[in-house]
């Protein structure tokens, strides 16, 4: 699912090439050099003795070059060249290249949430990029063209296509701000009804600028608003002729903890989740799951605090080209703890801050397994050097639908058409799938 795969495989040499003529005449040329050439180290030391006293000088200097060469090049890796314009997307590639970009993917201990069964999704990076080359003229005609604080042209994208390849009968929202992401959801499916929950109704902000208010739309907003915990979800699906559970699709941009707010839609019987703001470890206001699922038991899970290690250096780095890139001294909390938030669940737009031991950060990662059916992290639009983003570090991120170098293919999507500013709000969006666990 989005993932390149690169084939090591060489042909195997056709069984039999090695003939007795041919190993016979391999023989025969050996024997020749070894008649007419004396070896290489005698006659280093033939020429050394004519040149007299000065020969052993020469042999002394030629060598200690060869081991001073030898130990620049061993120790290269530490000698870095980098640009004072540290966000420049020009110095970004020429420090990394263009595939380099990404090359640290593995180095930096990037978790994977991993499904119970296997699962994966439908959609194929083909049917991704259909979808773009659709959503671009619908975004390029969106009411709130500065979304300030609010979802930009990926996760946008993201939701659309989504909403509109699982068709669902009823959607939700927790957390519309100014009605960006309600609209998203109506132009996916025109026609279904939306329920939004909203701690401030969008209305609001129609007195200080552009803001969206749908007409298909029950809002539980402002002086109505009710938390998605507390909704009595039962009379909800009632009054919208819902039966079939699994044909909801719930959003969150709430920045609510996201192990609660799964507990609590596993708890109503809601299949289909979409978390927008899927925080990195050691970032964001919310416990998400990307933080649960980073796990030391996992392949590319968990982290070390040592300030020598291949990953503080990796770290150190890349903080100097991405702005959200996070390095041990804001990874790591006291006592070493790195899960989390420097060993914080975050929750409440960062109004809480509970500590968390790493036992209990265990546990929260075997009951997501124990509940999870499908997990999807939404892939950048297109890579840095394309899109001039320069926030979220792509070593933390799946491969971009459309990867740098593809400039051709980004301008005949209509990419070109957008500001860049509007690619500079990726973090992680993730869709998931879960269902009750299984005794």
């Amino acid at each position: 699912m989005l993932e390149r795969v690169l084939s090591l495989r060489r042909a195997a040499p056709p069984h039999g090439d090695e003939t007795a003529a041919d190993q016979g005449d391999g023989a025969a040329d050996e024997s020749k050099t070894k008649k007419q050439q004396l070896p290489l180290t005698t006659r280093a030391a033939y020429y050394l003795t004519r040149m007299g006293p000065i020969g052993p000088c020469l042999a002394f200097l030629f060598l200690t070059f060869l081991a001073i060469v030898s130990l620049l090049l061993f120790h290269s890796r530490n000698f870095v060249c980098v640009s004072s314009s540290y966000y420049d997307p020009v110095s970004r590639s020429r420090f990394f290249g263009f595939d380099g970009l990404e090359s640290d993917f593995g180095s930096l201990g990037v978790p994977w949430c991993r499904p119970r069964h296997g699962k994966i999704v439908e959609w194929t990076s083909k049917d991704l990029l259909k979808g773009l080359e659709e959503f671009i003229p619908i975004y390029e005609a969106r009411p709130i063209k500065n979304n300030m604080y609010g979802m930009g042209f990926d996760h946008s994208f993201g939701l659309w296509f989504i909403a509109r390849w699982l068709k669902p009968n009823l959607m939700i929202e927790s957390g519309a701000f100014k009605g960006h992401s309600t609209w998203v959801l109506r132009q996916a499916m025109p026609d279904t009804p939306i329920v939004s929950l909203s701690p401030r109704h969008p209305e609001k902000y129609l007195k200080k600028g552009p803001a969206y208010v749908d007409g298909n739309c029950t809002y539980f907003a402002g002086k109505d608003f009710v938390d998605f915990g507390s909704v009595n979800w039962g009379s909800v699906m009632k009054k919208h002729r819902i039966t079939d559970l699994s044909q909801v699709l719930i959003f969150f941009d709430d920045h609510q903890n996201e192990l609660r707010r799964i507990k609590q839609a596993l708890k109503v019987g809601f299949r289909h989740l979409v978390f927008e703001d899927n925080y990195d470890t050691g970032t964001g206001d919310h416990y998400s799951l990307r933080q649960i699922c980073d796990q030391l038991y996992i392949r590319g899970g968990g982290h070390s605090c040592f300030k020598d290690s291949d990953e503080a250096r990796i770290r150190s780095t890349r903080k100097k080209f991405w702005e959200k890139a996070v390095d041990i001294e804001e990874l790591c909390g006291p006592g070493e703890a790195w899960w989390g938030v420097r060993g914080y669940m975050r929750d409440n737009f960062n109004h809480s801050n509970q500590p968390i031991s790493y036992k209990e950060h265990f546990q929260n990662s075997r009951f997501l397994e124990s509940i999870l059916d499908v997990y999807w992290e939404l892939p950048p639009v297109a890579g840095p050097s394309l899109t001039h983003q320069t926030r979220y570090d792509p070593a933390r991120a799946p491969s971009p639908i459309v990867e740098d170098g593809r400039y051709g293919l980004f301008q005949r999507l209509g990419l070109t058409r957008l500001e860049t500013s509007v690619f500079n709000g990726y973090t992680q969006m993730v869709y998931i799938q879960i269902s009750k666990r299984e005794f």
